[in-house]
């Protein structure tokens, strides 16, 4: 059984997809769907059901699904404790982030990896967290970075740090300075034109739902998923946003706005590490892991890189 036929059906297996696929793993469809063939052939069974909509694994499909992301896991357990044999850990890493965290973290922890394990490779996206939660089940990511992940058979999360959400409005100027705007009430902020992201994005869902808690709802200006368009938005006059801290603070203007807490009740997200509960974290993984915690503990302490 050739290794990258296995991974081949592996990946299209879990992506459901050989077009998908094909664009993960950087390889032609024809050559992806020929290298899957051959593997039926050789098995004698037809692992995957193809159809208009995607590819399916047959029963057969699924017990070797099973067997093959041990087999890959064993294989790349194998080269790293090599690799750990020269004397440094290898492998590639795939790290999801939202807009807001990878701005902040991106550069520190890319440091760092590359000082504590020159060998291997990390690759860092943006995205949101709904999609990045599919992106761990179907191996595009191997670590996320979620807020208010939701909890699945088929994700592992530990709690990295819970941030507080404010309002953010466009900072008034004039002849004198405006004093600093103080804390608001959720129900007031219902009151306001927001310009906030479409569900399912993780804080607007939080918005709503506090919202619902105490019997309002918010008052949607515009709906804008990406958090510098939003930014750009309230800086035109467009509304007002919630976001946190470090959304701010990592802007290209900062001192445009003004950040007011939010209480009656106090509007937190938690930001939480995820892993696939489908398959099993290699060692280069497991550093990553600890890294990310160590560089967010510090940088997002801090505000800054």
């Amino acid at each position: 059984m050739d290794l990258k036929q296995l991974e081949y059906f592996v990946r299209v297996a879990e992506m459901g997809s050989f077009t998908r696929a094909a664009v993960a793993l950087e390889v032609a469809q024809p050559a992806l769907s020929r290298q899957v063939r051959l593997l039926e052939v050789e098995l004698r069974q037809s692992l995957l059901t193809r159809n208009g909509r995607g590819a399916v694994p047959t029963e057969a499909g699924k017990l070797l699904l099973a067997h093959g992301r041990g087999i890959l896991h064993q294989v790349q357990r194998a080269r790293e404790e090599l690799g750990r044999v020269r004397g440094s850990l290898a492998g590639r890493v795939a790290v999801g982030m939202p807009p807001s965290l990878a701005r902040l973290l991106t550069v520190p922890l890319t440091r760092a990896f590359r000082q504590q394990m020159p060998d291997a490779t990390i690759s860092i996206s943006e995205g949101l967290s709904v999609a990045m939660q599919e992106s761990l089940v179907n191996g595009r990511l191997d670590i996320a970075v979620l807020y208010n992940a939701q909890s699945s058979p088929e994700i592992e999360t530990s709690p990295l740090q819970d941030e507080d959400l404010f309002l953010v409005q466009l900072r008034l100027t004039g002849l004198y300075e405006e004093p600093a705007p103080g804390p608001i009430a959720l129900r007031d902020v219902a009151s306001l034109p927001l310009v906030i992201p479409s569900r399912p994005n993780a804080i607007r869902m939080q918005v709503e739902s506090e919202m619902a808690n105490i019997g309002c709802r918010p008052k949607i200006a515009l709906e804008i998923d990406g958090v510098s368009a939003i930014l750009d938005l309230v800086a035109d006059g467009a509304g007002s946003a919630v976001l946190s801290r470090h959304a701010v603070a990592n802007s290209v203007r900062p001192s445009v706005y003004t950040m007011r807490a939010i209480h009656e009740p106090l509007l937190r997200t938690r930001v939480s590490l995820a892993t696939s509960a489908l398959r099993p974290s290699t060692l280069t993984q497991h550093a990553t892991l600890q890294l990310i915690r160590q560089t967010a503990e510090t940088v997002m302490r801090l505000g800054k890189p």
